[in-house]
């Protein structure tokens, strides 16, 4: 590893821990007892063991990973994908989480169908979005300085609030749940590189279940 990028990445452990913390916090509550949940593009698998960790996950909830490249060390079961197709037959899992992922993938539009292909109840989006002062450049810089550590491409494409509402509805997905803003970093960070240049929805796929 290159020094600035093990640099990079010793200071954004501290950064990453807070952003996975407060994220498990915002998806348990949407969870029921024995869900079974899939992560795609789970990265390094913190996110679903957070998730298990945070007092308000349900018991018997269960969460596989699918990555491109496994790391091999992961804290829950991950399995390789090609980034596009999701090895599993439809309604296989009760929960599909994105989590940053949308973004970095060569087909997002592909990837969001097959996530709702597998799912029987909700999809759970958290991405960026374009609001405020020199929104692109924020996230631009705060999407290589969290990935170039560890290989992960940016293609710098993201959304705004308006086509991620539009694409809500292209996919005929029901919003249950949605945050336009959120706080995710220690003290200060915040104020350039979070709040509205993140958000988060929980989604209802079509043929859901009522709740």
């Amino acid at each position: 590893m290159k020094p600035i990028q093990a640099l990079l990445k010793r200071l954004h452990t501290p950064i990453y821990d807070s952003r996975i913390g407060k994220l498990a916090s915002h998806i348990t509550p949407h969870l029921r007892e024995g869900d079974r949940v899939l992560d795609v593009g789970c990265g390094c698998g913190d996110l679903g063991r957070a998730i298990f960790e945070d007092p308000l996950c349900p018991p018997g909830v269960q969460i596989r990973g699918l990555e491109q490249r496994r790391r091999g060390d992961e804290p829950i079961d991950v399995q390789a994908f090609d980034g596009l197709t999701i090895p599993y037959a439809e309604r296989t899992y009760d929960v599909v989480m994105l989590a940053d992922v949308l973004h970095h993938a060569a087909d997002p539009e592909q990837l969001m169908q097959e996530c709702i292909r597998v799912s029987k109840r909700l999809l759970i989006i958290k991405d960026h979005q374009v609001k405020g002062l020199l929104a692109r450049q924020r996230i631009g810089l705060l999407d290589w300085a969290a990935n170039s550590p560890y290989g992960v491409p940016c293609l710098y494409r993201y959304r705004t609030a308006a086509q991620w509402t539009e694409v809500f509805r292209r996919h005929q997905l029901v919003v249950e749940a949605e945050l336009a803003s959120m706080d995710l970093y220690p003290f200060g960070l915040d104020l350039f590189f979070g709040g509205p240049l993140h958000c988060f929805a929980v989604l209802k796929v079509p043929g859901a279940a009522p709740t």
